[in-house]
């Protein structure tokens, strides 16, 4: 179920260099699940799309959510300058969460695609280890990962913390297993841990990062391809923001 509301700034914070926190009160909290996402409108009326921004935490008790975004353009920047007390438009949530499986689970985030795999982290029941990716050690949300995950793994562009790499490589050196791996962050990092997956012989759920206009599957503009026909436009494509944004990594040409 979603909802439109308007959602009342519980806090707002800036994490790291153009990387920011923002809590909200909202009813569309009580349907939530890792993985799905939020429509955030802008209160300057000429700019008319929403951005669709990843959920990081749920409260459920409190009523809260929590979306962790990067300021790239005027609407991120808006939100930004938001304060306790200030309201936005919301709709969500939205998009097909992470199936929560059983077993052991790495979970996988890079860049800015950290924050969805927080909320997934803490609702995991079984062993989990999470592999983080940054460019240099400025490590946002770390400690909520080394409080969520029995085991924190961090790999940095500039070899400042952790391994000299990627988070593929962090795997690698520290040769991780798992029955299931869930990753989020640009696309050849999900190609590079769905064939690490592969080789391990894990299953393993992507979360897509693609441009959105509408959000809701009406305007077939963040379509990525998938190796199947879809029953929607009928061709190999799926809707990230309605199919998505998680996939199974063999739907999907990454």
């Amino acid at each position: 179920m979603k909802v439109k509301e308007t959602a009342q700034i519980v806090a707002s914070d800036k994490l790291a260099e153009n990387i920011y926190s923002m809590l909200l009160a909202t009813t569309a909290s009580q349907y939530a699940v890792p993985g799905q996402f939020i429509n955030i409108y802008c209160n300057d009326g000429s700019k008319i799309l929403p951005r669709p921004i990843s959920i990081c935490e749920i409260d459920k008790e409190l009523g809260t959510l929590r979306v962790v975004y990067r300021v790239v353009g005027k609407g991120t920047a808006e939100f930004s300058n938001l304060k306790p007390g200030d309201t936005v438009e919301i709709l969500g949530p939205l998009g097909n969460g992470f199936p929560l499986e059983e077993g052991k689970a790495i979970v996988v985030g890079g860049g800015i695609g950290v924050p969805p795999m927080l909320e997934l982290a803490k609702e995991l029941t079984g062993d989990v280890t999470a592999v983080l990716g940054y460019r240099t050690d400025d490590l946002f949300l770390a400690d909520n990962f080394i409080d969520a995950a029995a085991e924190v793994v961090f790999a940095t562009d500039d070899g400042s913390v952790g391994v000299h790499g990627t988070v593929v490589d962090a795997m690698k050196e520290n040769d991780l297993r798992a029955d299931v791996i869930y990753a989020c962050g640009p696309k050849p990092m999900l190609k590079g841990v769905a064939e690490y997956a592969d080789s391990i012989g894990a299953k393993c759920y992507v979360s897509m990062e693609e441009r959105m206009a509408c959000g809701v599957g009406a305007c077939l503009g963040c379509v990525c391809q998938s190796k199947e026909v879809d029953n929607h436009s009928h061709v190999n494509n799926k809707r990230v923001c309605k199919d998505g944004p998680v996939f199974l990594s063999t739907e999907v040409v990454l």
